[in-house]
């Protein structure tokens, strides 16, 4: 029998996105605030009546959980921290994880063992064990670990879904909580993993919770590593859905777990190999943003798999993975812009278009390119501009602009026209577009060009962050 000592570690799920707009903090959100730091973060127990704003302590906290989530570091309670708080998440502290265990939290060994020793109603036996199999593989395929798997005895990793209390000292809390944790490699019950059975784990499905990237990320703790910061990694805390037929482990998970045990050994050097995602960073300045659009006075910048959300000129942006908030609108878009009119956004991808209202997806999308009367020739478009004043949909093709006019929903006669002709000055392909406070922005490459929306002059050439802020530190 393994022993008792335990450190918890559970997955994330990320719930979804609350209007930022400030409201007062009640007592409620003020103890959902102390219990999270004091779980979390490592703030001492104290009274729940005392005042938040008052607690030097609690803002010391505050700030190092702002700073993980690369939220505004204040050391105050507002409504996008809160925000945060909110989620489901997991239990395991994101900052010095491993505190209670001495040691370097590997495995001495390299080939480890697993059993699975009971299995969810959600699934059939056979979608578990391949969901488990493959989850493990995930981390073998980068490392010399190897994983056999034993049907009785005790096993390295320990494996089994349980509800509620199930005599590790730290229960689950049913269904949309968290959804499973694991233990860091040490003696006794060190690298087991348990999975909450109150949760709706699937083989396939978006919806619910995938076993096999639960499990995961459960493993990756199994084996030694703490949470990342990385918004892309794998190992980040949290759950957001990823298409199981292409993952590819990310580049921060296989520098991590390469930095404990080595790379893969049988991995013939002279084969070609998928290069894993990596994370893009606004400080690189050979970046080159999808689009770029505002939202209700934020500007979203998309890139792959993720977005930024930032306030024009703000310090912090926010970076997700786009699958995080919308399953259903896939990577790497095209091009993007906001009607205040519909008060929507509109998403691009090839012929499709998707449409957003505030972080919600709106019914009957995607629809066609052609519901916006672009001719059939065109299947692809490169960048999109509103133009308030005018209410004219400027589209960039190549070297083309169309402009559709969303009052009348028409395509303007005498469209399309040479992009040099509409903006001067303009040679290179636009790669994304918006416009904000009477200039349009037009992105091309790494540059951004400043031009009057009247007048349609050429201002200023930056760089591409400069609504974009440089986040070293990420």
């Amino acid at each position: 029998m393994k022993s008792s000592r335990l450190y918890v570690l559970m997955a994330l799920v990320v719930a979804g996105y609350t209007s930022p707009i400030a409201s007062p903090i009640d007592k409620d959100q003020e103890k959902i605030a102390m219990n999270y730091l004091t779980k979390l973060y490592g703030l001492q127990k104290q009274d729940h009546n005392s005042k938040l704003k008052s607690s030097s302590a609690l803002s010391l906290h505050l700030k190092e959980m702002q700073e993980f989530f690369g939220l505004e570091v204040t050391g105050k309670l507002n409504e996008e921290t809160l925000n945060v708080m909110k989620k489901p998440r997991c239990g395991v502290p994101d900052v010095a994880a491993y505190s209670t265990f001495e040691g370097d939290y590997k495995w001495k060994k390299n080939d480890l063992t697993y059993r699975i020793q009971n299995y969810t109603p959600d699934m059939s036996q056979a979608e578990v064990d391949d969901s488990i199999k493959r989850a493990l593989q995930v981390w073998a395929d980068v490392t010399p670990l190897r994983f056999t798997r034993i049907n009785s005895g005790t096993a390295d990793i320990m494996i089994s879904f349980v509800v509620k209390d199930h005599a590790d000292g730290y229960p689950f809390d049913g269904p949309n909580g968290f959804l499973a944790h694991a233990f860091p490699p040490f003696e006794g019950i060190g690298g087991d993993a348990h999975f909450d059975d109150d949760e709706d784990f699937f083989f396939q499905s978006p919806q619910g919770y995938n076993l096999f990237l639960v499990a995961a990320h459960e493993f990756g703790h199994s084996l030694g590593l703490e949470h990342s910061r990385d918004p892309g990694a794998l190992m980040y805390p949290s759950y957001v859905y990823r298409d199981i037929n292409t993952f590819a482990l990310p580049q921060d998970d296989v520098n991590g777990i390469q930095f404990l045990y080595g790379p893969n050994p049988d991995v013939d050097p002279n084969e070609p190999k998928p290069t894993p995602p990596v994370t893009p960073n606004t400080c690189d300045p050979k970046l080159v943003l999808d689009a770029v659009t505002m939202l209700r006075g934020e500007i979203m910048f998309f890139k792959g798999s993720f977005f930024w959300r930032s306030y024009p000129l703000s310090t912090t942006a926010e970076q997700h993975l786009i699958k995080s908030f919308w399953p259903e609108i896939p990577d790497s878009i095209d091009a993007a812009f906001e009607s205040p009119s519909e008060d929507k956004i509109f998403l691009f991808k090839g012929e499709k278009v998707w449409a957003l209202y505030g972080y919600d997806m709106v019914k009957g999308y995607p629809k066609s390119l052609s519901s916006f009367h672009l001719p059939e020739t065109v299947k692809k478009i490169n960048a999109v501009l509103y133009d308030e004043r005018t209410h004219k949909i400027l589209f960039f093709i190549d070297d083309q602009v169309y402009s559709y006019d969303e009052k009348s929903q028409r395509m303007e006669k005498g469209y399309p026209k040479r992009l040099d002709k509409v903006f001067p000055g303009m040679t290179g392909k636009v790669t994304a577009a918006f416009q904000y406070k009477g200039f349009n922005y037009l992105f091309s490459g790494s540059k951004l060009l400043e031009f009057g929306s009247h007048n349609k002059k050429l201002f200023r050439v930056l760089n591409n962050n400069y609504f974009l802020p440089c986040l070293s530190d990420v």
